[in-house]
């Protein structure tokens, strides 16, 4: 094997020096640790030099790795063995003068380096520092996914539902404790003596099967963009009326998302529906501001015909406001 060779394992790099003089430079093959590929030198002029550096490319300069490190060095095992352990450092490393440990050892011959990585960063031009190794944060990650896999396979399967919905063509089964924890409004039906608590079942007529499935399937967790997208307005109405308040935001700012001239009048009605004060106000800037009142004035006088009087009175107030 060269000596010029660093094996690694996790995140320790070790490298084995079988020679070497008194006057002597020596640089180690590239290693891999991190995202990063690494050099280690070794020189001798009274102290014995060791430097650690990330490979010049696009990678170090853009994102330059900060290091938290110790480094060992120790000549071959027995008696005589000794070991020199350097403090832990921790610096950006972008070149060979970035770092240097100088030790006062006699070292010749054999010899072995170990780096142990206790943290590497990145550090961008701009934003602060992320570690490249696995964290917290990707374990939570990791565990969420399990448990929207387990809770789409309780209500895909019915496990343990204890609980009918009856919709407007068909029935669902659902828990109880998943629909109480995401609505208070849910949650309070079976507090009463009502129905619900003594049958459980709860009516959701006023929304169709596959509706209600997207509304389920967003509370377990496990709801896909294509049938939010379909459904989004039922949920908007679901969710005003069971008072789910991150569902409701999502249908605001979808329906905000893919406003035009064909639906923006509709939009403007269901923000004064269900109360949606940044829905409209984006229907009133599409109109007024944006001048596409004038692409929609055949549709007015039916529009006008149907509006609330508190809602066409604020649209006046717009107009006056915007022409000041």
């Amino acid at each position: 094997m060269s000596d010029s060779k660093v094996e690694t394992i996790a995140r320790l790099a070790q490298w084995k020096i079988d020679n070497f003089g008194p006057c002597s430079f020596k640089r180690s093959d590239p290693f891999k640790l991190g995202i990063w590929n690494w050099f280690m030198s070794i020189e001798r002029n009274r102290y014995l030099y060791i430097h650690i550096f990330p490979e010049p490319s696009r990678l170090s300069k853009e994102q330059p790795p900060v290091a938290r490190f110790i480094l060992r060095v120790s000549n071959s095992s027995g008696p005589t063995r000794k070991v020199y352990i350097s403090p832990v450092h921790e610096r950006v490393l972008r070149t060979s003068e970035d770092f240097v440990w100088p030790v006062d050892t006699a070292f010749l011959g054999r010899f072995v380096i170990d780096i142990e990585f206790l943290d590497l960063r990145t550090c961008p031009v701009n934003g602060e520092t992320r570690s490249v190794w696995p964290s917290d944060g990707k374990l939570q990650t990791v565990a969420a996914q399990s448990t929207l896999r387990c809770l789409s396979h309780m209500l895909d399967e019915a496990i343990h539902a204890d609980l009918t919905i009856i919709t407007a063509d068909g029935t669902l089964r659902a828990h109880k404790a998943v629909l109480s924890a995401s609505s208070t409004v849910l949650h309070s039906l079976y507090l009463d003596n009502g129905d619900e608590k003594e049958t459980s079942t709860i009516n959701m007529e006023d929304m169709s099967q596959e509706s209600c499935m997207a509304l389920l399937s967003y509370l377990y967790g496990t709801i896909k963009q294509e049938d939010f997208w379909k459904h989004r307005l039922a949920l908007l109405g679901a969710a005003d009326k069971y008072e789910i308040g991150d569902l409701k935001d999502a249908c605001e700012e979808s329906l905000l998302e893919d406003l035009n001239s064909g639906n923006v009048l509709d939009r403007l009605n269901d923000a004064w529906l269900y109360q949606l004060q940044a829905l409209k106000k984006g229907c009133f800037s599409y109109l007024f501001y944006y001048g596409k009142i004038y692409d929609v004035r055949d549709e007015m006088d039916t529009f006008f015909r149907h509006a609330d009087r508190e809602l066409m009175l604020e649209m006046f107030q717009e107009v006056l406001t915007i022409s000041k």
